[in-house]
């Protein structure tokens, strides 16, 4: 064999060797492992680990954050009912002859009440929020009570004031006569991150004291709860697995430094017992409520003035709408006379940002917007199309005005309002009025037989055909108030008097 076939042999057998390790390289070679990172990790994980690849830190000691919180929660009873029953039905029971001759008719004819009865007893928890003895709790828990009973944890027993209730966020403030009680403090639950530890402390079960810890699960969680009771309901609730049970209502929510960072509200369960979740109203929300109570007697509620669409929302809804998700909060309609009204924002717009704060759905949204009160200026960021815009607004409040609501009294009737259309003034021959458009849970309900669509010409004897009108006609006789006015397509005038009970 010559030097050239030896070449060639060599080159042809250099040739193959190759073409069999590149077949084997691809053809047989296991693929490299997943997650082999060599150092570099996930954005989301930034920190997570020191430099020798260790998650640093102690295990979490749930001690220091149970001994402040523990005598701070004090344990609520009431007593709902004065102790005699009567015959009476409710008002949505009552009998068919009752609206000719009086409820009282058939008492005198009969002998009067025929029995008696043991008053209502409910049983809740409460935060001390003060040295000398603000309580917050929820309004659940202290409604229609005419006796509120507090024990703090060291067994002191205090009788408690009402100051305030707001259902329409389930807060209310009690106090008692007490000097150097232990409080806890505000934290921040802007700050609260799921997947956190938390406490929760209260009286479940009508036991002493109890403490148990979970983790932050969700937050923004919405309910429904708020509105049975409120035609304006606030709901965006920290959702925990710490483990609550009746009794626990009113009680605290606190991180693990001690700080307050919710409410304990509620529970999801199919029996009415603890099931796996619990429900805690945001303490920023907590603060601006019980602030407005102490200051004004009523809360501060600001509107954006829009409907959006709710993130419960159907599928073939958000498809008619060609809703995006993760864009933020879709604007269904701008009020002429909202806070919105001047800004250039539009239907299909995407709320995505309340002074900076990014906002998902309705719930996070409410929950930023809570903390303010009419006349304060916020900044707001909105999507359109592809691109995102910003401007600033200043909150109105119900009636469409920027003033401080000073009159509670307006709050307590626990009616939707809204002044009645010029055209069908016209149409009843009547200069104007305010339209009784839906009536909750309040005074009106309590003490008269007013039904939704009745139309207030008069209070106590001034027209009125404004929200402010009517608002100011209250305000000049904060104990007794007469409303007048007629129901459409019904002959005669209905009045409709109320006490004001402080």
């Amino acid at each position: 064999m010559n030097m050239k076939q030896t070449l060639t042999v060599v080159l042809i057998s250099a040739v193959t060797s190759t073409a069999a390790m590149f077949a084997y390289d691809s053809f047989m070679r296991k693929p490299a492992p997943i997650q082999e990172l060599n150092g570099k990790l996930p954005s989301s994980y930034a920190g997570f680990y020191d430099s020798n690849g260790r998650v640093p830190g102690q295990p979490i000691d749930f001690m220091p954050a149970s001994q402040a919180g523990v005598p701070a929660v004090v344990h609520i009873t009431t007593t709902i009912g004065s102790g005699q029953a009567s015959n009476n039905l409710p008002k949505n029971r009552r009998s068919p002859f009752s609206d000719f001759f009086g409820e009282d008719f058939f008492e005198d004819f009969f002998g009067g009440p025929q029995m008696r009865s043991v008053p209502q007893r409910a049983s809740g928890s409460g935060v001390i929020i003060s040295e000398d003895g603000f309580i917050v709790t929820n309004n659940h828990v202290i409604e229609e009570a005419s006796e509120i009973n507090v024990t703090l944890n060291n067994k002191k027993q205090y009788k408690a004031k009402l100051i305030g209730a707001d259902p329409s966020s389930d807060l209310a403030l009690i106090k008692i006569e007490e000097k150097g009680l232990n409080f806890l403090l505000y934290g921040n639950s802007d700050n609260v991150k799921v997947g956190q530890w938390v406490l929760a402390v209260g009286y479940p079960l009508n036991l002493e004291t109890t403490v148990t810890a979970g983790i932050v699960s969700a937050k923004a969680r919405t309910l429904g709860l708020n509105q049975r009771k409120s035609t304006s309901p606030i709901e965006s609730f920290i959702q925990t697995d710490a483990a609550v049970n009746q009794g626990n209502s009113g009680g605290a929510l606190i991180n693990t430094t001690g700080e307050l960072v919710g409410i304990v509200s509620a529970i999801a369960s199919p029996t009415g017992a603890y099931a796996g979740y619990s429900y805690a109203i945001p303490v920023n929300i907590v603060k601006k409520i019980i602030n407005d109570l102490l200051q004004y007697g009523t809360v501060q509620r600001a509107y954006l003035g829009i409907t959006y669409l709710p993130e419960n929302a159907p599928e073939s809804e958000k498809g008619k709408l060609n809703f995006k998700e993760g864009q933020g909060v879709l604007v269904m309609d701008v009020a002429k006379d909202g806070a919105m009204s001047a800004t250039g924002i539009q239907t299909g717009d995407y709320i995505s940002k309340i002074n900076g704060v990014k906002v998902t759905n309705g719930s996070e949204m409410v929950e930023q917007v809570a903390g303010y009160k009419p006349g304060d200026k916020i900044t707001v960021h909105y999507i359109r199309g592809e691109k995102e815009y910003t401007t600033t607004i200043t909150l109105k409040n119900k009636s469409g005005s920027y003033e401080i609501v000073r009159n509670a009294v307006s709050d307590k009737l626990g009616a939707t309002l809204q002044p009645l259309d010029a055209k069908k003034a016209k149409e009843y021959s009547v200069k104007g009025g305010v339209v009784v458009t839906k009536i909750s849970t309040g005074l009106i309900d309590e003490q008269t037989r007013m039904r939704d669509g009745f139309v207030v010409l008069k209070v106590n004897g001034t027209e009125v055909s404004t929200i402010d009108q009517f608002n100011a006609a209250i305000a000049k006789s904060p104990k007794r108030v007469l409303f007048e006015g007629f129901y459409p397509g019904y002959e005669g005038v209905y009045q409709y008097p109320i006490e004001i009970n402080e």
